[in-house]
Order: C-alpha cells, then sequence, then structure tokens
C-alpha cells in the first residue's frame, strides 16, 4: 500500500492502483454489487477529461506540458486500456462524484507518470486543479451519458436492428404468396399470407430503428459547462463550445451544448426518452419472437407453420426434441430491458432541484439496454430469421380450413346465411367450400372467385 491524501486527508491505497484517495474510500463505501461502468462509459469520461485540457489550454487555463500529459493519459481511458483502474460500484454516491474522482485520480497519476514523477504527487498535477479544472461531476456524469448513449446508439443498436429489419424483410418478400389462416383472439380469422405477416414484423423493427434515430437529436444536447449547478461558474465562458467541439471531433458525432443548463443537469428527461423508444423496442421484439415461436410449434402436434433453424439439442430426457431456443433468449432480453425502463423511470423522477441524484445507476441500467438490445437483434437474425422455411402445404391447409372464410361469401349471401352455413361446416368437419357448394348458395364459378384465398389477402387488387 501507498499512502495518499485528499481534501479528507491520508488514506492508504494499493501500491500500483492509479486512483487516489477519493476512489479508494469511495470503494470502502460502496460493497454494494460487482457492477462497474461499462468500457463505453469509462471511455466517454476519458473523451470529457481530454476534451476540457485542450479546451483549457486554447484558452490559456492549463500550460503545454501539463495538458500534453492529461491527453496522453486520456487517451489509455479512451482506449479502455486502464479499465481495471475503475473500482466504483455503480450504486454509488447519485451524482457520480466518486466516479468522476475515479476519473480524475486515474488520468492525474497516469499523467504524473507521464512527466517522470511519483504516484500521487499533486505538485506535479493536480486531480482537481488540473483534470477537473471547468467542470464538476454535476456537469461530467450527464454528459458522459449523453456520449456514450449516444455512441451506442449510433455504432451498435442502430446497425443491428437494420440487420434484423432486413433480414425480416427478406422473408417477408419470399413468404409473399404463402396463403396462411389470418388469427384474432387465437381464434382462425380471414386468410393472410406468411409474407404479410412477416412484413408487419419488419414494419415494427423499421419504426423502432426511427423512434431511436429521433430521440438521438435529445442526447446531442451535453450539459458540460454548467458546473455545479448550471450557471457555469468556475468556468471560462468561452470553454463549453470549445470542449464541447472537441468531444464531437474525438467521437465523430455532432454535440451540441445543452439549451438550458439547468434541465440539463437537474433532470433526465433526454436519457428517459431513449429508455422508452428501448421499452418500445423490446415490446415489438418480444411480440415478434413469440409469434414465431407458436408458429414454429410443434413439429406434429400444433401449429408448425414454419421451420426454425436447428441449432442445438433441446431436451435432456427427450430425444430429438428442439426447442425456440433464440426466441426465448430474445424474450428473456425483452424483459430486462422493460425492467431497465422502470428503474430508468424511477431515476428521471428523482431530478431535484438543480441535480438528478440517481445517475449512476440510470446510466448502467441505458447502457445494458442499448447492448442487450444490440446483440440480441443481431443474434436475432443470424441464428433464427436467417434460417427460417415455409410450411407451405400446413398454410395452405389451415387457409382453406379457417370458418372465417365465409366472410367473402358474406356480402353476397347475408351475414346470417354465412354464418349458419361455417357453422353447419364445422359441425360437420367439412371446409366452407364443400358445405357451400352442398348447400348451393352460389353457383360453382362464383364460389371459386369468392374464395380464392390469395385474392382474398388483397381485397381491392
Amino acid at each position: 500500500m501507498r499512502v495518499e491524501k485528499d481534501s479528507m486527508g491520508e488514506m492508504k491505497v494499493p501500491e500500483d492502483a492509479l486512483y487516489g484517495a477519493s476512489t479508494q474510500r469511495a470503494v470502502l463505501n460502496f460493497p454494494i454489487s460487482s457492477r462497474r461502468f461499462t468500457s463505453r462509459f469509462v471511455s466517454a469520461l476519458g473523451t470529457i477529461k481530454k476534451a476540457a485540457a485542450k479546451a483549457n489550454n486554447a484558452l490559456g487555463l492549463l500550460d503545454d506540458q501539463k495538458c500534453k500529459a492529461i491527453c496522453a493519459a486520456a487517451d489509455e481511458v479512451i482506449d479502455n486500456k486502464l479499465d481495471n483502474q475503475f473500482v466504483i460500484d455503480i450504486f454509488q454516491t447519485g451524482s457520480g462524484t466518486s466516479s468522476n474522482m475515479n476519473t480524475n485520480e486515474v488520468i492525474a497519476n497516469r499523467a504524473i507518470q507521464i512527466l517522470g514523477g511519483e504516484l500521487g504527487d499533486r505538485s506535479i498535477l493536480h486531480p482537481n486543479d488540473h483534470v477537473n479544472m471547468s467542470q464538476s461531476s454535476n456537469d461530467v456524469i450527464p454528459t458522459a451519458i449523453h456520449i456514450s448513449a449516444c455512441q451506442a446508439v449510433e455504432g451498435d443498436l442502430i446497425p443491428a436492428l437494420q440487420k434484423l429489419h432486413a433480414a425480416l424483410n427478406l422473408k417477408a418478400k419470399a413468404f409473399e404468396s404463402i396463403v396462411k389462416s389470418g388469427r384474432t383472439h387465437l381464434q382462425d380469422a380471414t386468410p393472410i399470407t406468411l409474407g404479410q405477416e412477416f412484413s408487419g414484423y419488419a414494419a415494427q423493427i423499421e419504426q423502432g430503428i426511427a423512434r431511436v434515430k429521433r430521440s438521438l437529436e435529445s442526447l446531442h444536447e451535453l450539459a458540460l459547462g454548467g458546473t455545479a449547478v448550471g450557471t457555469g461558474l468556475n468556468t471560462h465562458p468561452e470553454f463549453p463550445a470549445k470542449a464541447i467541439a472537441e468531444i464531437s471531433a474525438l467521437t465523430g458525432v455532432a454535440f451540441i451544448e445543452a439549451k438550458n443548463h439547468f434541465e440539463a443537469q437537474g433532470a433526465k428527461d433526454a436519457a428517459v426518452e431513449m429508455s422508452g423508444q428501448l421499452k418500445t423496442i423490446a415490446v415489438s421484439l418480444m411480440k415478434i419472437a413469440n409469434d414465431i415461436r407458436w408458429l414454429a410449434a410443434g413439429p406434429r402436434c400444433s401449429l408448425k407453420e414454419i421451420f426454425l433453424p436447428e441449432i442445438q439439442p433441446g431436451s435432456s430426457i427427450m430425444p430429438a426434441k428442439v426447442n425456440p431456443v433464440i426466441c426465448e433468449s430474445v424474450m428473456m432480453v425483452s424483459a430486462q430491458v422493460i425492467g431497465n425502463d422502470a428503474c430508468i423511470t424511477v431515476c428521471g423522477q428523482h431530478g431535484n432541484f438543480e441535480l438528478n441524484a440517481m445517475m449512476p445507476v440510470l446510466a448502467s441500467n441505458l447502457l445494458e439496454s442499448i447492448s442487450l438490445i444490440s446483440t440480441t437483434a443481431a443474434n436475432f437474425a443470424e441464428r433464427c430469421i436467417e434460417g427460417i422455411e415455409a410450411n407451405a402445404e400446413q398454410c395452405n391447409e389451415y387457409a382453406e380450413l379457417s370458418l372465417a372464410t365465409c366472410t367473402s361469401l358474406a356480402p353476397v349471401i347475408g351475414y346470417d346465411k354465412a354464418a349458419e352455413l361455417a357453422k353447419r361446416a364445422y359441425k360437420e368437419g367439412k371446409t366452407v367450400r364443400q358445405m357451400a357448394k352442398e348447400m348451393k348458395v352460389l353457383s360453382d364459378a362464383e364460389l371459386d372467385k369468392l374464395l380464392d384465398l390469395l385474392a382474398m389477402t388483397k381485397p381491392g387488387v
């Protein structure tokens, strides 16, 4: 161990640790869980510190030597080379001050090493005075949430959803002529094509992509420059614009300064909004995965309208059983994302006056939801959707058996007569077509025209 100091006095820290006294106090104070900030969030913190150093240097507030050392150390944080130094539990101070100080101390000590000094020698470079210059935890952590979430959405989520959309769209086109029975209330309904069914799934994902893209606009606003309460105390008036321009250059994302710093720090509405869109996508994925699970139910004693790729044995006791495991994985992820959103909603409610006091767990859950949907969407596409095959014979058989095909007869023979026909068909185990011919309600030519199953899926065409 070595001894480091902070504003509260001396503290023993591990000899080779880059963090210091403030971080060690937080480690001891919050032995809550095994959850830590993700690499993407840590990288965002490094990005902020590098951008701040360059902005402060440009404004004449930080000398060239210190700026260069801070930037070099921050680059290692950005590249996730120092992730093992970010040791604080997610369940910590609600402002994330512990993690901000963790970042300040790691970068300061690494910069001191770069400058040839001994760890903890604050006379060379100070974590608060230099690394945290022009900043507060209260604007750094909200900024890191927005940076990391934007990068995750643009870099991971949207491409994964686009992949899933493309896979569903291909199946919609491949199955466009396969007629099957529609189902409403889990009961037989009028005919639909399997392609139309899959086109609905594709549209759900397409609309989900549009939703997250709309919500990105709010996340592009950064709180940096507001410092403690949004007023910008202890910050050069040109600092926010310069630092945010540097962040945009480092990330390739067009970030802007918050239109209102008091909203940006006191509320987390942009994060809550994005979480709401993720929840909506999770609900879409739950519906799609569950439908596909039911469509593939069988292989002999259920719907069996599609075949899923066989990727692993389904039972430890029943030989040859294969289960819809990818669909089940998607459904569990969806449930987790919905739960994360509930937590984020509660966190968003605790923007007390000028600061939200539940930011670390909000950030963690938001990034987890983005990551979970990103990985599961791509996996769903690769290991399930792309390998689906239609059971055209079964689909057509169900379409012909559906009593709801009598609907096309109702405008001609009347609702009551059509209902009578369908009930007799069901009682006698016959199709609507067979029963209609037996009852001679219309000529064979008229019946063939009205009971054209594929035509029923495209009325008016």
